[in-house]
């Protein structure tokens, strides 16, 4: 029962990819100065500087792209790059860049990579301008499933940091290995994101969290799942997100919480799917509050949720009969009969109508049964009609289906039994009329 609702989990799990900004790198005026960058245990990196020539080409570009003219953008880096053996690396990487960031904005992604990964690949270049490239890289590498170029590139970055990881590039990363399968590897950097994130008086970001809880659920790890669903439920307070938490208590094994889960997010007016009212019906069943659960079922086929199909119509016949509801029970079962192709409801019915001792309407039953077949006890059925006949006092005729009955091996018993009693009451009822003619 408890697997209904976790299944939820397996395939509908979307994650929101972190959003990809692709920046160019500011043009600098062409007089600037050589460009020196330091770390604290590094050597200074010293840069060439961007001539104006270069610039005033570049900002040419920039004008042309910005304007949606990105054929003459092309056009003018094109020109640019007929030169490169005259320019220096910070100038090339430059170009790169702006061919990069026009591909990106007209989404020629393959082409965008192309030219942004040559922008790394010229040295020397601010070290700032090459971080912050290598960061666009990782992220429109996972953006193209390129799963292990992303990490590259990001491992590239952290090679150029000097201080601890911003929770950004922990999250990358980790969205990198789930998306490569690698869910024991995305792990330890999606928890320490989030700490490092909680540990400035943040609350995660949502995403961080629906990660989290897809790396655990891959690594069957439901404890774990489960908590950071209650913890989703907390912040975020989402209808879907008290589903998935009952499911994983389902799963778990504690039912009683589960139930409770999903009774509180129907008080918050959360259970609005047919499969949610479906689900809490059947939490009700199972924990022997049937009433509830068919009461449930009814409502929900007066608003329209929940279809009167044999699946759903059966499933509330069984809740009034649990619920000791035959007057309710029997209509619905009916129902739910005349849509079945087998004789398994009508069987069913032809029980509920025999203890409700309308006697006629349980042997009509028990004949659909036996006309539709595919009984898994075919015997009882004979059995019931048996028992209804001897009711109006038929007993030839009861005696005929238990006779019947007691062909099969499941009923054969019983019938026997029954047997004995009518022939008794046959012969008993006999006498008296012998008597009585005399």
């Amino acid at each position: 029962m408890s697997k209904h609702l976790s299944k939820r989990f397996a395939c509908v799990l979307s994650l929101a990819m972190m959003a990809v900004t692709v920046v160019p790198a500011a043009l600098i005026s062409g007089e600037a100065q050589a460009q020196e960058t330091k770390a604290s245990d590094k050597k200074t990196r010293r840069v060439p500087t961007l001539r104006g020539k270069v610039y005033e080409q570049l900002a040419r570009a920039q004008a042309a792209g910005d304007a949606g003219n990105i054929d003459e953008a092309i056009a003018i880096l094109d020109e640019v790059k007929d030169k490169d053996s005259s320019m220096n690396s910070y100038e090339q990487a430059m170009m790169y860049n702006f061919y990069g960031f026009i591909y990106y904005n007209n989404e020629d992604y393959d082409k965008a990579l192309e030219n942004f990964a040559q922008v790394v690949e010229q040295q020397p270049i601010p070290e700032k301008f090459e971080m912050t490239t290598l960061f666009s890289l990782s992220q429109l590498n996972l953006m193209q499933g390129n799963y292990q170029a992303s990490i590259d590139y990001l491992e590239r970055w952290e090679a150029l940091n000097d201080g601890p990881v911003p929770v950004k590039n922990l999250v990358l990363k980790a969205q990198a290995y789930y998306q490569a399968k690698e869910y024991a590897k995305a792990e330890p950097f999606i928890v320490q994101a989030i700490k490092d994130h909680e540990a400035e008086g943040m609350i995660p970001d949502e995403n961080w969290l629906i990660l989290q809880r897809a790396i655990y659920y891959e690594l069957k790890q439901p404890e774990k799942v489960k908590n950071v669903l209650i913890k989703l439920v907390k912040l975020f307070d989402e209808p879907k997100y008290w589903i998935q938490l009952a499911g994983m208590y389902g799963e778990l094994g504690e039912e009683r919480k589960q139930l409770a889960i999903m009774e509180s997010a129907y008080q918050m007016g959360y259970v609005e799917s047919a499969a949610d009212v479906f689900n809490l019906a059947q939490l009700y069943y199972y924990h022997k509050v049937p009433y509830k659960g068919a009461l449930l079922m009814e409502q929900a086929m007066k608003d329209g949720t929940l279809e009167r199909n044999l699946r759903n119509m059966r499933f509330l016949g069984q809740s009034w009969t649990l619920a000791k509801e035959q007057g309710k029970a029997i209509p619905v079962m009916q129902s739910a009969a005349e849509m079945s192709e087998d004789g398994e409801l009508d069987a069913q019915l032809a029980q509920i109508l025999l203890n409700a001792e309308r006697w006629d309407d349980a042997i009509v039953s028990a004949d659909h049964a036996i006309e539709k077949g595919q009984l898994r006890n075919p015997g009882l059925v004979y059995l019931i009609k048996g028992m209804a006949l001897y009711n109006k006092k038929q007993y030839a005729a009861a005696l005929n289906q238990l006779a019947e009955a007691e062909k099969h091996q499941r009923s054969k018993a019983m019938a026997q039994q029954w047997k004995r009693f009518v022939e008794s009451e046959k012969t008993q009822q006999e006498a008296i009329s012998a008597e009585l003619s005399i």
